[in-house]
């Protein structure tokens, strides 16, 4: 029997723990891409929605228990953020690698799990895709949620794998293909969650404003702070041919 199979004792594989990964919203150092379109102030503010709608999104699922994994710098700050609605972890080394390999050498330590590491910018999901990502998780070694830029927005596992995440790619178009192909090197079974898209660049801004516009309850934070940047940029554009006669 495989070793992530076994059960372990004194666990429950009912047991269900859904953490965030995020940092702490200093200008700057989140949603990097972003400021290629918007002001770095702009950007740490729509990050600041972001993440709140994803801890109530996280919330939301009955039964799981919900928790922020962050670098240890940023600890502080985001239980100030986050008060009662998660507990808040500090990882072991620096990255997104060595995040992902704390959460489930942290959350699966001495039983078995279902972990899901989930991303702080897809606060839009439907609960149903992640209620379908634990459930998926009860038969595979390991759930992935591919984007469509070929990387992923949650990864889960029943048990730590701690050579499943490299750094190599992490970010990239190739993040996806390198996760499957080490977890191939270790016969590890894979299930997937339904593909889906995180707010990287202005285009994923503008599709995710426009799905807000019409079920704004599905991230009410986020969808106002769209709306008036929608507004803000309508005025712009406006003064901008008033005072110029061109786009």
């Amino acid at each position: 029997m495989d070793a992530s199979s076994k059960t372990v004792s004194g666990s429950s594989i009912d047991e269900r723990v859904l953490v965030i990964m995020a940092k702490a919203p200093r200008p700057g150092a989140v949603k990097t891409r972003l400021t290629q379109s918007l002001l770095v102030e702009a950007v740490t503010e729509l990050y600041c929605c972001l993440l709140d709608d994803t801890l109530t999104l996280a919330r939301s699922l009955e039964g799981v228990e919900v928790a922020i994994m962050c670098p240890a710098t940023d600890v502080n700050e985001l239980t100030q953020l986050a008060g009662s609605k998660a507990r808040v972890v500090a990882q072991k080394g620096e990255g997104l690698a060595a995040g992902l390999t704390s959460v489930f050498a942290y959350f699966t330590e001495g039983r078995q799990r279902r972990v899901i590491a989930f991303n702080s910018d897809s606060p839009h999901l439907p609960g149903s895709v992640l209620e379908h990502a634990f459930e998926t998780l009860a038969a595979h070694d390991v759930v992935v949620g591919p984007t469509h830029d070929g990387g992923y927005y949650l990864v889960g596992a029943r048990t730590s794998h701690p050579t499943l995440f490299a750094s190599d790619g992490l970010g990239t178009s190739s993040a996806l293909e390198r996760l499957l192909s080490r977890a191939r090197d270790l016969h590890l079974s894979v299930g997937f969650a339904d593909s889906f898209y995180d707010i990287d660049v202005a285009d994923d801004l503008t599709r995710v404003a426009a799905e807000l516009l019409v079920a704004p309850g599905r991230a009410p934070r986020t969808a106002a702070w769209l709306k008036e940047w929608e507004l803000a940029a309508a005025k712009s554009r406006t003064n901008y041919r008033a005072g110029t006669g061109q786009l």
